[in-house]
């Protein structure tokens, strides 16, 4: 009972500092204010240190989402870790990831900046090799090194800053965009935000950071690690030129497309999920880079509360199904466990854009822009293309995992007994069902209204239709293992291996050095230098060690012959 008070006393406090960080959003919004703080920590003759503090809607939104999403997560968390011994440590780092990435937040200026970023990084991989066995150190490993990319590029971009005199950016972004220092800051900012949002090429760690506990996974994949870079290239955006942006444009697009499609050939239940969310990154990355960083900005506060939902249901699935993640074992869930089956479909709705959910006011939005921009053919496919991939992918876990039979044994039992998990389900489920239209209004004051012809706005209804047919299809093992096994089996594995990422950007990188490394100990370490150097040393003082001991062991042979040699010099020396 202990560990289930500190996570109802944690979660009550989060919620009510959530409150409290939404109304002064809403206040900031309403009345269009902007709060700049600077904290003069030490001031030394000329020198000083400065902390300073955005307060604007933007921020104080971000941080109710974040406190609010934190706070259901930790109360679902006295279920789902309630046999954990070290409940203690898992909620304080929680609480200091939580810590970590409104440090972030509420920071225009870059030192600031690099501390939240570098306290994500290093609590996520605490976070992640929680379960401390050989997966979730590699996994962990792997998160942390992918990083570390991006945080060179902050320090190179810190480094950047020099030529303005402060690291606070939010004062040199207007007047400094077309600047060549300042483009080069765009740039590695740009960076930075791609390796943590698991943009190519950077995206085989954030499936494998599924290796954490789930609670964990519902706070990352919504609203804190995999967000930071999405956010902090919103605060940017002014200085992205053309060629940023139409290199941000591509990547994100094709990494859309790459995590909807590995989505499809995948039975991981949690690398679903996954991938859902890189998929998602990619279509907040896409609008950013059209230019519209408000409606980025929404799609990112929305896609946070499906995300935690979805996370939670799966997290119950799993809990229920005695660990096992394989969607093949599902079925029939629905029947045993209909409150969650009912989360899981409604966030998997809002998911997939369902009218009035809150995925549907910016993921709908969205869509129409890039119907209404200017962009070209290629970019246009692909976004409907990944658009209809997402409702395949969804539409294909709902098959398997809700409807048909029980696949796992029957001795295996599914109950929906623990309040505490499903009081933190229940508590998002009605912001997933409200939230999206409340922020729509309040983001944008002044109603959109987008007039298209009718073959433009029956696309995305077309598409949408046509992905659950097609998750359908899947669910049935489809025509494609019947007619063309062996092709379909290598289209699978290139596809469901996120086009061989995790083996190109992590094998593939380390592979060579690591391959130097062994020669360079073999023939030098292991060779020449110990031939040479102390095995050969050693050798050396052996030989001479027998000689001395030859010499020591034959004693009165070597005194008689001695004693007659110097005999014979004293005889000579007289004569």
């Amino acid at each position: 009972m202990k560990f289930l008070s500190i996570c109802d006393y944690g979660s009550f406090f989060l919620v009510i500092l959530s409150f409290i960080m939404l109304n002064f959003g809403f206040f900031f919004v309403f009345n269009d204010l902007m709060f700049f703080f600077e904290w003069f920590i030490v001031i030394m003759n000329s020198s000083s240190i400065v902390m300073t503090i955005l307060i604007d809607w933007m921020s104080c939104m971000f941080m109710g989402f974040v406190l609010l999403i934190s706070s259901l997560v930790i109360k679902y968390s006295g279920g789902y870790m309630s046999g954990d011994f070290n409940m203690n440590r898992f909620i304080f780092l929680v609480l200091l990831f939580v810590m970590s990435m409104i440090l972030l937040i509420i920071s225009p200026n870059m030192i600031s900046i690099l501390l939240g970023w570098d306290g994500l990084g290093l609590i996520s991989y605490c976070l992640v090799i929680y379960y401390q066995n050989v997966k979730s150190f590699n996994a962990g490993m792997l998160t942390a090194l992918s990083n570390r990319v991006g945080d060179v590029a902050l320090l190179m971009a810190i480094a950047w800053m020099l030529n303005f005199g402060s690291w606070s950016y939010i004062f040199y972004l207007d007047f400094m965009s077309s600047n060549f220092e300042m483009m080069v800051v765009g740039f590695l900012v740009i960076l930075a935000g791609m390796t943590k949002s698991a943009q190519i090429p950077f995206s085989s760690w954030l499936p494998a950071a599924m290796a954490a506990p789930t609670p964990v996974s519902a706070l990352v994949h919504s609203s804190t690690l995999v967000t930071a870079g999405v956010y902090l290239l919103i605060r940017f955006n002014i200085v992205f030129d053309e060629y940023m942006s139409s290199f941000l444009l591509f990547i994100s697009v094709l990494t859309m497309f790459m995590a909807g499609l590995g989505a499809n050939f995948e039975y991981d239940l949690s690398k679903i999920i996954a991938l859902s969310t890189l998929s998602q990154l990619g279509l907040m990355m896409s609008i950013l880079s059209l230019g519209f960083s408000n409606l980025a900005f929404f799609h990112l506060l929305t896609h946070a509360l499906f995300k935690a939902l979805l996370f939670m249901c799966a997290g119950v699935m799993i809990h229920n199904l005695k660990d096992s993640q394989d969607i093949r074992f599902m079925g029939g869930i629905s029947f045993q466990m209909p409150l969650t089956s009912s989360c899981l479909m409604i966030s998997n709705f809002a998911l997939c854009g369902m009218p009035f959910l809150a995925g549907f006011y910016s993921s709908d939005l969205i869509l129409e822009i890039v119907l209404m921009g200017y962009i070209n053919f290629f970019m246009f496919v692909l976004f409907f293309f990944s658009t209809g991939l997402t409702v395949c992918y969804s539409f294909r876990l709902f098959f398997y995992s809700l409807c048909g039979d029980f696949n796992v044994n029957s001795f295996c039992n599914m109950w929906e007994v623990d309040m505490s998990m499903m009081k933190g389900m229940l508590g998002l489920v009605f912001m997933v069902v409200f939230m999206g239209s409340i922020m729509s209004w309040l983001i944008f004051p002044v109603p959109v209204l987008i007039i298209l012809p009718m073959y433009l706005s029956m696309l995305v209804l077309v598409v949408s239709f046509l992905g659950g047919w097609l998750g359908y299809e899947l669910f049935k093992i489809g025509i494609g293992f019947v007619l063309f096994p062996l092709k379909f089996f290598n289209f699978s594995c290139f596809v469901g291996s996120m086009w061989y990422m995790p083996y190109i950007f992590t094998y593939g990188v380390s592979f060579f050095p690591l391959l130097v490394g062994y020669k360079c100990y073999k023939m030098f370490d292991s060779g020449w230098s110990e031939y040479f150097g102390g095995q050969g040393l050693f050798y050396v003082l052996l030989k001479l060690s027998e000689v001395n001991q030859w010499w020591q062991f034959n004693s009165l042979k070597l005194f008689l012959m001695l004693f007659f040699f110097w005999l014979i010099l004293v005889v000579y020396l007289i004569i």
